[in-house]
C-alpha cells in the first residue's frame, strides 16, 4: 500500500508543472566576481531555454556557483536541471536555494518536488505544510494529503482535503481522493455523501455515477448500486469504465447472464483497444468450468471479436484456440490454412496446420505442409526435427536419422543440439529393438555390423554421450540412458546416478521415478525400489501398464505375492502383453 501511495505521489507531482523561472528580479551583489557570476548564470538560462542544451546549461550554473556559492538562482536552476537524473544532488541544491532565500515560494516548491522525486517523503511533509499555509494552490493540498496518507495519518489527509474544498469548491481529483480515504477508514456514510455531491455537481460525468454505485455496493445496497452503475452507462454508452464496472458488479453478485451482457457490450466498444479485448476474453475462458457452462455466450463473443478484427494475428489465434477447445477442428484448420496461404505466413501457422492434420490422421497432408514450411523456412532446425519424427513414426529409421542430422546443421545452440542427439539415440534404440541395422553417411561415418542389435545399442549410447557432453542436464537423455543400461544390467551404479539427476531436474515425473526404482530393483535394493515405485504409481495419471508391471515385479521380489498379482493384472487390463503376464503368474504359482 505504501508503495502504491508513493507512486501516486510521483504521478501527482509530475502533472503539476512546478518548474518555473523564479518570479523575482535578480540583483547582483556588489562583491568581487559578482558580475562574472551573473554572466554565467544568464548564459546558462539562454542555453537551457533558447538552445535546449541542458548539459551546457548545467556546466554554466556550476561555474557560476564556483564564482559565488551563495547565488540562490543558480542553485535553483541547477536543481531543476538535474532533478530526474540526479535527485539527491538536486535536493541539496534546492535546499541551499531555500536557505539563501526562505521567502521565495518557487524555491520552496522545487525543494518539495525534489524531495518527492527522491522519495524522501518524511522530509517533504513539513515543506508542503508550509506551502499550504503560504500559497493558494489545490495541488499543494492534494500532495499534502497524499503525504499524510503515506505517513499513515488518513484523518489528517481527510482534514486537509476538507480545507481544500472550503477554499476551492468541489474538485473531482480531490473528491475522489477524499472518498477513497473515507472508505479506507470505514466512514461509509460520509463517503456516500461525497459521492452524491459529485453526482449532483457534475451529473454528466459517468465516473461520478460509477463512484456512487461502488460506494452503494460496499454498503450492500445492491439495488441502488445497480441503478447508479446503469446511469453511468446511460450517461455515456461508450464509457469503458462504466461497462467494466457494471459487469464487475454483476460478476460479484453471481448474475452471469447480466455479467456476460455487460462484458459483450464492453468488448463491442470501438474505443476499447484490441489488446484489452483479448485480455477480457482470456479471463472469461481461464476457468474451464465457467467456459463449459457459458460456452454458447463465449462462442458468440469469440465470433464477434474475430469478425471485427479479422487481420489481427492474436485474435485469429484466440478464435482458433476456441474452435479447437470446442471440437471444431476443421474450422480451426481452415483458419490456419488461410494464414499459411499469406505471403507473410509465420512458422507457427504451419506448425498448427501440421499438428491438427496429424491429430486427424491425415499423414499425407502433414508431409505436404511440412514440405511447404521447409521451402519457406529452409534454415529452421525445428522443421527438420519434425521431419525426423514423421519418418520415425513410419519406422523409416534411416530417413529419420537423416532428418535429425539435417537439423543438427541448423541448430543454433548446444541445448538444441543435445536434444537432437538424444532423438538420434532414441532412433538407434528403436532400430535395435527391431533387430535391423541403419547405415548412414554423415552421422558417424558409414557403419555396418554383424551383430546388428548390439551395434545399434552402442550407437545409441554414443549419441546419448554426445548429447550429455553438449548439455549435461538433458533430463530426457539421462533417463533413457539410465533405463536402457538397466535393461542390459550394466553400469548400474552409473545408471542410478543419471536417474537421480534426471529426477532432480524435473518435478514429480513418474517415468523418471520408475527408472530409478527399476535400477534399484536390478541392484537388489528392493525396499528402496518399492518406495520409489509407489511414488511413481501415485503420480501417474495414465494408468501406465509398464509402471504397474514393474511394481508387481518389485513386490514379487519382496515376497508380497498377493499385491504383485494385483498389479500384474492391472497391467494386463491396461494393455500389457498377455503372455508376459501369464509367465509371471505361472512362476508365482510354482513358487507357492
Amino acid at each position: 500500500m505504501r508503495r502504491v501511495v508513493a507512486i501516486l505521489l510521483l504521478c501527482l507531482f509530475f502533472s503539476c508543472g512546478f518548474i518555473k523561472a523564479p518570479q523575482q528580479k535578480v540583483t547582483t551583489i556588489d562583491v568581487p566576481g559578482s558580475g562574472r557570476c551573473l554572466f554565467l548564470y544568464t548564459e546558462g538560462i539562454k542555453r537551457n531555454i533558447i538552445d535546449n542544451d541542458t548539459l551546457q546549461a548545467r556546466n554554466l550554473f556550476l561555474k557560476a556557483l564556483e564564482v559565488d556559492s551563495t547565488y540562490a538562482p543558480a542553485h535553483y536552476e541547477l536543481a531543476a536541471n538535474i532533478l530526474y537524473e540526479q535527485p539527491s544532488k538536486a535536493i541539496r541544491h534546492a535546499r541551499r536555494a531555500v536557505e539563501l532565500d526562505s521567502t521565495n515560494r518557487w524555491y520552496l516548491q522545487l525543494y518539495g518536488q525534489a524531495l518527492l522525486v527522491g522519495r524522501r517523503y518524511v522530509e517533504a511533509l513539513p515543506v508542503f505544510e508550509k506551502l499550504v499555509r503560504t500559497e493558494r494552490n489545490p495541488d499543494h493540498y492534494r500532495l499534502l494529503a497524499a503525504l499524510y496518507e503515506q505517513d499513515r495519518r488518513p484523518f489528517s489527509a481527510i482534514a486537509i482535503l476538507d480545507s481544500a474544498e472550503r477554499q476551492f469548491g468541489l474538485n473531482p481529483y480531490l473528491g475522489e481522493m477524499k472518498r477513497r480515504l473515507l472508505l479506507s477508514t470505514r466512514q461509509f456514510d460520509k463517503a456516500l455523501d461525497e459521492a452524491k455531491k459529485m453526482v449532483e455537481a457534475i451529473p454528466y460525468a459517468p465516473e461520478n455515477h460509477i463512484a456512487l454505485g461502488e460506494v452503494y455496493a460496499l454498503m450492500k445496497r445492491d439495488s441502488l448500486a445497480e441503478i447508479s452503475l446503469r446511469r453511468a452507462v446511460q450517461t455515456d454508452s461508450t464509457s469503458i469504465a462504466a461497462w467494466a464496472a457494471l459487469g464487475e458488479f454483476y460478476h460479484q453478485k453471481g448474475d452471469m447472464g447480466a455479467y456476460f451482457d455487460a462484458t459483450y457490450r464492453l468488448v463491442n466498444l470501438e474505443n476499447l483497444p484490441v489488446a484489452d479485448k483479448i485480455d477480457i476474453f482470456r479471463q472469461l475462458t481461464a476457468n474451464r468450468t465457467f467456459y463449459q457452462e457459458n460456452y454458447h455466450r463465449i462462442d458468440i463473443l469469440a465470433t464477434m471479436l474475430h469478425n471485427r478484427n479479422p487481420e489481427n494475428r492474436e485474435v485469429m489465434e484466440l478464435f482458433a484456440e476456441h474452435l479447437i477447445r470446442s471440437g471444431k477442428l476443421n474450422e480451426a484448420l481452415a483458419l490456419y490454412k488461410a494464414q499459411v496461404g499469406r505471403a507473410d505466413a509465420d512458422r507457427e501457422s504451419y506448425t498448427a496446420v501440421m499438428e491438427i492434420e496429424s491429430y486427424l490422421g491425415h499423414a499425407d497432408s502433414v508431409s505436404l505442409y511440412l514440405h511447404k514450411a521447409l521451402v519457406r523456412f529452409p534454415e529452421d532446425a525445428e522443421l527438420y526435427i519434425r521431419r525426423g519424427h514423421l519418418h520415425l513414426l513410419d519406422k523409416e529409421y534411416d530417413k529419420a536419422i537423416k532428418g535429425y542430422c539435417e537439423a543438427l546443421k541448423h541448430a543454433g545452440n548446444d541445448t538444441l543440439r543435445s536434444t537432437i542427439w538424444g532423438y538420434i539415440g532414441d532412433t538407434y534404440h528403436q532400430q535395435a529393438i527391431r533387430g535391423e541395422e541403419v547405415v548412414i553417411e554423415g552421422a558417424f561415418g558409414t557403419r555396418s555390423a554383424n551383430k546388428v542389435e548390439r551395434k545399434n545399442m552402442e550407437r545409441c549410447y554414443d549419441c546419448y554421450t554426445k548429447a550429455l557432453t553438449l548439455h549435461a542436464d538433458n533430463a530426457g537423455v539421462l533417463n533413457n540412458y539410465a533405463y536402457f543400461l538397466s535393461l542390459e544390467e550394466r553400469d548400474l551404479e552409473r545408471a542410478l546416478t543419471m536417474a537421480e539427476r534426471a529426477i532432480s531436474l524435473t518435478e514429480n515425473n513418474p517415468t523418471y521415478l520408475d527408472t530409478k526404482a527399476w535400477i534399484l530393483h536390478k541392484l537388489g535394493r528392493n525396499d528402496e525400489a518399492k518406495r520409489a515405485m509407489r511414488q511413481a504409481i501415485s503420480l501417474d495419471r495414465t494408468n501406465s501398464a509398464d509402471l504397474q508391471l514393474h511394481y508387481g515385479d518389485i513386490l514379487a521380489a519382496l515376497g508380497e505375492r498377493f499385491m504383485a498379482e494385483v498389479y500384474w493384472r492391472k497391467a494386463l487390463d491396461n494393455g500389457y502383453d498377455k503372455g508376459s503376464i501369464e509367465q509371471r503368474l505361472n512362476r508365482l504359482k510354482q513358487k507357492k
